[in-house]
């Protein structure tokens, strides 16, 4: 299950001893020298002797040594010369790892964290995804960048086969022709294969495509989804009367509810984007009662931002009531909206002198441990909520608790946030206080698992070139590769000196050599001297 369990609550103790650390800034984005590998002390010389020959090379041999730790550190997030000294030279020196688990145990730890990787890695369809035609290419047009990845178009064109063919489809021309139109990477190529399922009979995946790629408007898109309704509904009916006679049938009626709900959701998203939000709040909530299984297209999340619009925030409530489960996925959408109910019952009067005064009280409290339980789950959100960081168009498909899952939100929720008066404040004043509670947010989590480390990795495939990845946790620059370019630059520049001007360093190493031999015999006569004094009781 990618969503971590909530745990149960702490106790509040006494608010004003709480308040500072709470408020408090904290330490986001950077992980402390501490949370490194373990390991690293007792890898130490290893890592030294390691630095040590690679500095006795020529200047050249130095240069790229540096050049390559520093590539392997910005590929792979981790020091070449540190792996190399903890995999291989630590066992080598006698180096034992204390807080090794056992043999059972490990195989145990590494089952769970495979299946922990695996969840945590999946990708999400984003369930207020943009209109490709209409919002997208228009976006293209204007700016002349591809707001959508190829990994991303090539993941929803494996969604669209999944939900909108079935094994049947050889057996009706036109939904052959679609099944080959969702495999077209060309989109030209794509549209002219729905207009020729059309000329064969009213295809209702044919519209969806159209209407998807091909209207330019949302209105455009809203009478094609209209026409594909019609279709659908047709095929889902017939495919219902005959869904027990056999496998293949069962099949094909559950292609066409999948298609019917498809259709039914994106003319809701419709309805929205075009001010009709009541309508819209209809459509959705009928949705859900007639297809209640199919949590795949999580339609309370389309729901619950139509309600935020209309500020109907009783009615959020009770959805967040119903689908802010521990059973359930969590997501950026249910643990900031859960925080945004609380915020604005004390936003508006909320000012954090008076709070480190006074210690904030119950409704503030609940308010401050709201926004510290979705900053834990989502970290990255904050800074696009309050502005620090640019938006860009959403991706069609998020990872949960990624850069991805962050725009994806803030892009659609960030109005709501300015409507309550405060509450872009509060969160100013608090988000940071959330890292006090989780210093090693990869190895344990506070309220939910640890955060997963492959994100970022997920996260630049999904987002475009020209977007900045946000990193959580911040990575520092490991001590092997400060000592490793030190140590060479360093080696580099004696090499250089010694080539240019011989015989002046010549001079200068027997001066130095000169100073080492007169300060050991120095120490070795204080030494002596001490001895003798001692000996002689004084």
């Amino acid at each position: 299950n990618l969503s971590p369990q909530y745990a149960t609550g702490r106790p509040a103790g006494r608010c004003g001893a709480r308040a500072s650390a709470l408020l408090g800034p904290g330490m986001p984005w950077q992980v402390p020298a501490s949370l490194r590998r373990r390991g690293e002390g007792g890898a130490g010389g290893g890592a030294a002797g390691a630095g040590l020959c690679l500095c006795r090379a020529p200047g050249r041999a130095e240069g790229r040594a540096g050049i390559f730790e520093w590539w392997y550190f910005r590929k792979y997030g981790t020091s070449f010369i540190e792996q190399v000294s903890v995999s291989h030279l630590r066992p080598l020196l006698g180096g034992v790892d204390n807080s090794a688990p056992s043999a059972a145990s490990a195989a145990n730890g590494d089952a769970d964290s495979s299946r922990q990787s695996v969840s945590e890695c999946k990708v999400w369809r984003n369930p207020l995804n943009l209109f490709r035609g209409a919002e997208y290419n228009r976006y293209t047009w204007v700016t002349g960048r591809e707001p959508l990845t190829y990994y991303d178009m090539n993941l929803s064109a494996q969604d669209h086969q999944t939900f909108f063919t079935c094994d049947t489809d050889h057996l009706r021309p036109a939904d052959a022709i679609m099944q080959k139109a969702w495999r077209e990477r060309n989109p030209q190529a794509r549209i002219s294969a729905a207009h020729e399922a059309l000329e064969l009979n009213e295809c209702a995946t044919a519209y969806i495509l159209l209407a998807e790629e091909e209207a330019t408007t949302i209105v455009e898109a809203e009478k094609l989804f209209k026409q594909a309704l019609k279709a659908g509904e047709g095929c889902y009916r017939r495919s219902q009367q005959l869904q027990h006679h056999g496998a293949q049938y069962e099949a094909q009626h559950r292609r066409d509810t999948n298609v019917l709900v498809y259709i039914k959701r994106r003319l809701a998203m419709c309805a929205r984007k075009l001010g009709r939000t009541r309508e819209a709040v209809k459509m959705m909530r009928d949705l859900m009662k007639e297809f209640p299984l199919l949590s795949m297209f999580n339609i309370h999340e389309n729901l619950l931002e139509a309600l935020l619009e209309l500020q109907a925030y009783a009615d959020v409530q009770a959805v967040l009531a119903k689908y802010d489960d521990i059973s359930l996925p969590k997501s950026a959408t249910i643990c900031y909206t859960a925080a945004l109910l609380k915020a604005r019952a004390v936003s508006d009067k909320f000012s954090p002198e008076a709070a480190s005064r006074r210690g904030l009280s119950t409704a503030e409290m609940n308010a401050v441990e709201a926004i510290h339980r979705a900053v834990e789950f989502n970290p990255h959100v904050p800074k696009y909520l309050l502005e620090m960081k640019s938006l860009i168009l959403p991706p069609e498909h998020i990872l949960k608790r990624g850069d991805s899952e962050a725009i994806a939100y803030a892009f659609f929720h960030l109005q709501h946030w300015k409507r309550v008066e405060g509450a872009l404040n509060l969160l100013h004043c608090t988000w940071e206080g959330t890292f006090r509670m989780i210093p090693y947010p990869l190895e344990k989590g506070h309220l939910f698992y640890p955060y997963p480390i492959c994100t970022e990795t997920a996260d630049r495939e999904l987002l475009p070139s020209f977007h900045e990845v946000s990193v959580y946790p911040k990575k520092e620059l490991p001590f092997f590769i400060l000592f490793t370019a030190g140590l060479c630059s360093f080696t580099a520049m004696l090499a250089l000196l010694t080539h240019q001007f011989p015989e002046l360093m010549g001079v200068f190493a027997k001066a130095v050599s000169i100073l080492c031999c007169c300060s050991l015999l120095v120490n070795k006569d204080t030494d002596a001297g001490k001895a003798e004094l001692n000996s002689a009781g004084y």
